[in-house]
C-alpha cells in the first residue's frame, strides 16, 4: 500500500501535483460523513477529481484504486468487520 497520508500531503493522490487541488471523500453518498468522521479524504487536482477522462467521478477504475486504498488504511486501524459494519461493502 502506499505510505501516502490522506489530507496530510497537500499534493494529488495521483499525480503528487499541487496545484488547484481539491479535497474528495473516498467514500461518498451516505458514507460521506463517514469519510469526514475517520479522516477518508485526499486531495486531488481538478482534473483528476472532476473531468473525463481520468477524473474519479467519471473513471470507475480511478474511484476503485481510491476505494481500496481507503478500506486497507480503516482496516489498518479498526480491522475488516468493522468497515463492513460501517461502509456496508468490501471493495477489495
Amino acid at each position: 500500500m502506499s505510505k501516502y497520508t490522506p489530507m496530510l500531503n497537500e499534493d494529488c493522490f495521483f499525480t503528487h501535483r499541487s496545484d488547484r487541488l481539491e479535497r474528495h471523500h473516498i467514500f461518498s453518498h451516505s458514507n460521506r460523513k463517514h469519510s469526514e468522521k475517520y479522516g477518508l479524504k485526499v486531495w486531488l487536482t481538478h482534473d483528476w477529481h472532476n473531468e473525463p477522462p481520468n477524473g474519479v467521478h467519471h473513471n470507475k477504475e480511478n474511484m476503485q484504486t481510491l476505494h481500496e486504498y481507503g478500506q486497507r488504511l480503516f482496516e489498518e486501524e479498526y480491522g475488516h468487520e468493522e468497515f463492513m459494519r460501517i461502509f456496508g461493502r468490501n471493495y477489495l
